[in-house]
């Protein structure tokens, strides 16, 4: 699909919408009038039109009549009652749904919805803001390759996309879906770190930001495992070798596997 026949709606016009909206703009994918957004929450409707200078609708179902690619951004637990209200605007010729609703399988999006409904599962991340979002994407029973296509176009104009098994889905939101704040909190702790080492707050907080970042550059650059570049920082005797040393006893490496885990636990029950 071409961006001058895109048109995108958003139902729930929330961080996560903004954040994919601005994104696809930024990204020249869609300009501000091929997209819209409604919310039954008026801070929700200023926030998004603030920061995308697009169409905002108290109503649903007007976004159903702006919008041909229709994302699901609300919570869980009212994907079945979005989907009830706004059954009488579905054509399923026209209308592709992508739910970006953290543990809700294609299954119940598809039994929710008019037969025929094309679905796409994605779990997306607040990075997209800036271009750099990590999205995974499944296909529902009716969805096309088309369709496919035009959610690879989407998530990849704001990062990386990867299409997977929905069997997975939950894992990806586990290590990427809330990997974000895993790794703000790291750069906060580092920070404070440096802090506490006699660095300003401003030079730690970068420094700890573009440590991050170069260190995952290297990974998907070099497509050389983690532990090998780590390896490669550890000289005998040196100061990053004792450095992990407290990290292992500190339990950071078991830790990261049990947020990462708990997180798809949750998924898999908000569903």
């Amino acid at each position: 699909m071409s961006s001058s026949t895109l048109s995108v709606g958003f139902l729930g016009a929330g961080k996560m919408a903004t954040a994919l909206a601005k994104g696809f703009i930024q990204a020249g994918l869609v300009a501000p009038p091929q997209v819209c957004a409604s919310d039954v929450l008026a801070a929700g409707r200023d926030a998004f039109q603030r920061e995308t200078n697009a169409a905002v609708f108290t109503e649903n179902a007007d976004v159903l009549r702006h919008a041909t690619v229709i994302f699901l951004a609300v919570k869980p637990d009212q994907i079945s009652q979005v989907l009830a209200g706004v059954a009488p605007q579905v054509d399923p010729q026209r209308h592709l749904f992508v739910s970006i609703a953290a543990g809700v399988t294609l299954a119940k999006l598809e039994a929710a919805a008019p037969a025929g409904t094309r679905f796409v599962r994605v779990m997306p991340n607040t990075p997209a803001l800036v271009g750099a979002s990590a999205s995974a994407y499944t296909l529902g029973t009716k969805a096309t390759r088309t369709d496919a296509a035009t959610v690879q176009q989407l998530l990849a104009s704001v990062g990386l996309a990867l299409e997977v098994a929905e069997k997975l889905i939950d894992a990806v939101t586990g290590v990427s879906g809330s990997g974000p704040a895993y790794a703000f909190l790291m750069i906060e702790a580092l920070a404070d770190g440096g802090v506490a080492a006699g660095l300003p707050r401003d030079v730690a907080q970068k420094l700890a930001a573009q440590t991050l970042l170069g260190a995952a550059k290297m990974v998907l650059e070099t497509g050389q495992h983690p532990a090998v570049l780590k390896d490669a920082v550890c000289s005998p005797g040196g100061t990053t070798i004792e450095a992990m040393h407290e990290l292992e006893k500190g339990g950071v490496r078991a830790a990261l596997i049990t947020a990462v885990r708990a997180a798809a636990d949750k998924a898999r029950k908000l569903g």
